[in-house]
């Protein structure tokens, strides 16, 4: 660029000069407050200002803005400095306005046209200039003026390439800031053409801007792909000649190296045989030049090399396909392992633990094992320490499970207390998944509190204590080792509350003997009362004293010592409202309550549903996208994604930004049923797979397509867990718990794409008569739901009466600016409130006959959509209607009868089934009987339908309906008036707390369930 004159702007340095001579903060301010009425007076005077002195006017008060002060004029001149043909003027004043002026100025249409005149100039320069300024600004306006200039100059013929790099940059700034200015349709050939441009400028840039296109619409833009891994291969292949002249340090090319490598982990393997083989000699050729001499001492060079080694070896993971290349990746980067460089050793640990999840090269990173254990011993840098523990935690498997866990057990007693908390959850996830003697599980969890103290995260006894209920080989020595490390261990809180569960836990072992227990109360546990009761905070008390209230049903001999505690002034008169409630209710319950209402209140829990382990989600939530089960490869996690079946219900979540429609939750069912009738309002869809289903499908406002949506509302009449609604954007798990006539459901929102949505908001509706039936309180969840995340929403519900229509489920947000609403049917039916009744063969056809009037009965018949027709399926179906399934009722073994009891808060309803199937003419016949006082609440559609895949199929049935029962007197079944559960005490009202534990991750529910007996 030719010298202009008066570039050097003397008065500007002579300002700076003044300024930085400034001997205080006043004297500085005294000298600004001079220049900018002086300046001031120069743009209000009646002489006018050149070009010069416009630009050395306008950089003093850039100047000024620079060091912190306020700025209130001088826009116009800097916007008239953008007309002028000097490039430093108009350099200087697209400068003040990237830098001064604001996206809501007046002064905004004047700088847009001015672009406008600049990206039409032939002068390149200037064309530049106005580029640098779009993308300095970056706005949504200059986006929305600009989106469909600038790809015309990155795809023509006639502008330079420095213009085109330009172009390319300041289209992938504005492709951030505002996604809807991607271009699409005839430009995308064009721009993915552009790797092949001869320019390494062009070229580099363009690459960027392919990748981040690619991250939003990969099929569009998969032309990328064999462009990519030519361009590549003419620039690493010995005989290269494309780009020779861009040689860094001896290694040609290396960050278009990188870019092109990184731009090919957005794709699966090529299919095409002749690019999948090309892309393999790159790699390959890679990895050789890695074992080569280096050419040159300097740091440039191996910076240069390592960085297209690694990102070789990124894209050979990402792969994971070609077992050679990942064993060689994995024995290059062992040899980085001991480097002298700490960055090259970071790295390699942390590709080391991406080499560990594949089937291909886990056993390769085992080798390294030892290196590993002496870093996370040696390392001076705490990061590098921190990548060792997981590469630790990647690598575990059942041979070295131990071995592992102990070292990390070793080491975590000198760690840096940044990583304590991630090592107390990955020692505790490893000794949980690879524990063969459970007893060993429980040291390891012992020692980690022992050592960690309150690192120790409250889920970890949570799981603790899943794990310990689930196993009745290692409940007494538990409860033991626990007992006797919390009397030593009474600084923290972790080993009380442990304490407390399993001495809850091992008073209901039926190994447990009377004596041992009034023993351990009568000394170790008054001990522990009278010294350290008092320092425990309110929960671990609370905990105390539910289990004190239990060991009052179990051992009646320790009852009024137990009572004692609960008169104490600290607990009854305690300052924290829930320690007076329960101390309170509990010695009230001792009292008043009858050995067996007792004995049903303390109910031992049964044991845990098996699910993923919470902690192994905390661990996800804390380093989303770096955490996998430990020990899990890839042929173990099941087949690639087009083809993979969703998990079963305790199965892992896998989030996968390749896999959109993976299944978030964990919920899906091994197979996609046909979505549930909308018209039917059923309560125990009995038979719905084997009878046949309807569609029920929910329409999404401007949802995309490429994913056809599934609603299993009918799948849940006879199940409390699984997957209700997916489409392409959202999945919805639910999972629910009902108690008599109480219920809690947890509903699952998994956000199936790559961006947020944003203004989420999901409501429960009760239309109708509905709102006096059923009582439903729902808690708001956040408006953002992050990609691939999820997020969890309770809805506690209270049956008041019987109920024909379901709640609705209404969802909103927005996806790329655009409102979808999603409207569904919250799966919750009068039959979630079932108790299942036994009853004889004497009592049930006493109470049938009574039941023949012809307003008390209704029968349907019809044919199944499966044969041959399998007992163990109708049984299945039976069972989880809520009814009981009753054995040996019937004279005709063929036949299946049922009974239950629907709690609603107003009354009990009693229901007989009896269904009868003909083995050789086919049809079923389902009969259903009730008292006639009432009105029907409810219908069972048990017909076949005809759709698409049962065509021959028909349905010759009429709607089976069921009557309600109000028992007042029968013996055979609950009453509201007298229950032979709760007996006829004298008249108290009490709470129980209940802890009812949910199958959902990480979820527990407290319910306080009033009992009047």
């Amino acid at each position: 660029m030719p010298a202009v004159r008066g570039d050097g702007m003397r008065g500007l340095a002579v300002f700076i000069s003044d300024i930085r001579n400034c001997k205080s903060k006043e004297a500085e301010i005294k000298r600004i407050n001079k220049e900018l009425a002086n300046i001031r007076s120069k743009f209000k005077g009646d002489k006018t200002l050149d070009g010069y002195q416009k630009k050395k006017y306008v950089c003093k008060l850039l100047f000024i803005f620079l060091l912190g002060h306020d700025i209130d004029f001088g826009q116009m001149e800097a916007v008239n400095l953008l007309s002028s043909n000097k490039y430093t003027e108009k350099q200087i004043g697209y400068l003040f306005i990237s830098v001064l002026v604001n996206n809501n100025s007046d002064l905004i249409r004047l700088i847009i046209q001015s672009i406008k005149n600049d990206l039409g100039s032939r002068n390149p320069i200037h064309v530049n200039l106005a580029l640098q300024c779009i993308a300095n600004i970056g706005s949504k306006e200059m986006a929305e003026s600009f989106g469909t200039e600038i790809p015309k100059l990155l795809v023509s013929g006639d502008t330079m390439d420095v213009v085109k790099q330009s172009a390319a940059l300041c289209l992938l700034r504005l492709l951030r800031t505002c996604p809807e200015v991607i271009p699409s349709g005839e430009w995308t050939s064009r721009i993915i053409h552009l790797l092949n441009d001869q320019h390494l400028g062009v070229v580099t840039a363009a690459a960027s801007l392919i990748e981040a296109l690619v991250k939003r619409n990969a099929d569009e833009y998969k032309g990328c792909v064999s462009l990519a891994v030519s361009r590549l291969s003419r620039i690493v292949t010995a005989s290269y000649t494309d780009l020779q002249d861009y040689t860094y340090y001896f290694v040609p090319a290396p960050w278009l190296s990188v870019k092109l490598l990184r731009l090919l982990q957005n794709y699966p393997p090529p299919e095409d045989a002749g690019v999948r083989g090309r892309l393999t000699e790159c790699l390959e050729t890679i990895l050789n030049k890695a074992q080569e001499p280096p050419k040159s001492k300097k740091v440039q060079h191996s910076n240069a090399k390592n960085a297209v080694l690694f990102e070789a070896i990124s894209l050979i993971i990402h792969a994971d396909s070609d077992a050679t290349l990942l064993v060689r990746g994995c024995n290059q980067l062992g040899q980085f392992l001991s480097h002298r460089e700490t960055n090259l050793r970071y790295l390699a640990l942390e590709s080391l633990c991406l080499l560990a999840t594949s089937e291909f090269s886990h056993e390769s990173v085992k080798k390294h094992q030892e290196t590993v254990i002496n870093a996370l011993k040696t390392e001076r840098d705490v990061s590098v320490r921190q990548r060792a523990v997981d590469l630790l935690y990647a690598m575990c498997d059942k041979s070295n499970a131990e071995e592992i866990v102990q070292e990390m057990l070793n080491y975590l007693e000198t760690a840096d207390y940044s990583i304590r908390e991630e090592m107390v959850l990955k020692v505790a996830i490893l000794a949980e998944k690879y524990a063969t003697d459970y007893t060993w599980y429980v040291d390891v969890i012992l020692n980690l509190i022992r050592i960690a103290g309150d690192y120790v995260s409250d889920e970890v006894w949570f799981r603790v204590i899943q794990i310990v209920i689930n196993r009745d080989d290692v409940q007494g020595y538990a409860a033991k080792t626990v007992f006797e490390a919390s009397c030593i261990l009474c600084g923290y809180e972790k080993p009380k509350k442990k304490r407390i569960a399993n001495l809850s836990l091992d008073g209901n072992n039926r190994l447990c003997r009377l004596r041992h227990v009034t023993k351990i109360w009568s000394k170790s546990d008054r001990t522990f009362w009278e010294n350290s009761y008092h320092l425990c905070s309110a929960n671990t008390r609370a905990l105390l004293l539910t289990t004190y209230v239990k060991f009052v049903n179990l051992f009646p001999e320790i009852k009024t010592l137990i009572q004692d505690v609960f008169r104490a002034d600290n607990n009854l008169r305690s300052a924290d409202a829930e320690l007076q409630q329960r101390a309170s209710e509990y010695l009230q319950l001792s009292i008043v309550a009858s050995a067996d209402v007792l004995a049903t209140v303390l109910e031992e829990m049964p044991p845990f549903p098996e699910r993923e382990s919470s902690i192994l989600a905390i661990l996800k939530k804390k380093k989303p996208g770096r955490v996998a089960e430990p020990g899990t490869t890839a042929s173990e996690a099941g087949p690639p994604p087009k083809e993979r079946k969703s998990p079963a219900l305790n199965s892992t979540p896998s989030l996968s930004k390749n896999n959109q429609n993976a299944d978030l939750l964990g919920l899906s069912s091994p197979s996609v049923a046909a979505p549930a009738s909308q018209n039917s309002s059923s309560l125990v869809d009995v038979l719905s797979d084997v009878f046949g289903a309807s569609s029920n499908q929910p329409a999404v406002n401007n949802g995309p397509s490429s994913f056809q949506p599934v609603d299993n509302l009918k799948k849940f009449s006879c199940k409390n867990n699984g997957v209700l609604y997916e489409n392409d954007l959202l999945q919805i798990g639910v999972k629910s718990e009902f108690r008599q006539n109480l219920g809690r459901v947890a509903l699952y929102f998994g956000n199936k794409t790559s961006f947020a949505l944003q203004g989420f908001s999901s409501s429960v509706g009760t239309p109708g008569d509905l709102a006096t039936k059923v009582i439903v309180q729902v808690k708001p969840v956040d408006a953002t739901l992050d990609a691939g995340a999820q997020i969890q929403q309770l809805v506690n519900v209270e049956c008041v009466d019987e109920f024909l229509e379901y709640p609705t489920l209404t969802i909103l947000f927005l996806y790329n600016g655009v409102q979808q609403r999603l409207s569904l049917k919250l799966p919750l039916t009068i039959n979630k409130f079932f108790e299942p009744t036994e009853m004889n063969s004497e009592a049930f056809f006493s109470r049938w006959k009574n039941l023949s009037g012809t307003n008390q009965e209704a029968q349907s018949i019809f044919k199944a959509t499966v044969q041959p027709i399998e007992a163990s399926l109708i049984r299945t179906k039976l069972s989880g209607t809520g009814m009981k399934l009753l054995e040996g009722i019937d004279p005709n073994p063929e036949n299946y009868v049922c009974a239950g009891i629907v709690h609603t808060r107003t009354q009990q309803i009693g229901c007989l089934l009896r269904l009868e199937p003909n083995r050789q003419a086919q049809p079923m016949t389902g009969d259903l009987r009730g008292d006639t006082n009432l009105q029907p609440f409810e219908c069972l559609n048990f017909m076949s339908v005809k759709d698409a895949d049962d065509a021959d199929l028909t349905a010759d049935a009429q709607p089976l309906v069921i009557l309600r029962d109000r028992l007042i007197t029968d013996a055979s079944m609950r009453t509201s008036k007298e229950s032979p559960l709760l007996g006829s005490a004298p008249s108290a009202s009490f709470s129980v707390y209940v802890s009812a534990k949910s199958t959902a991750s990480s979820l527990e529910i407290n319910d306080d369930i009033k009992l009047n007996q």
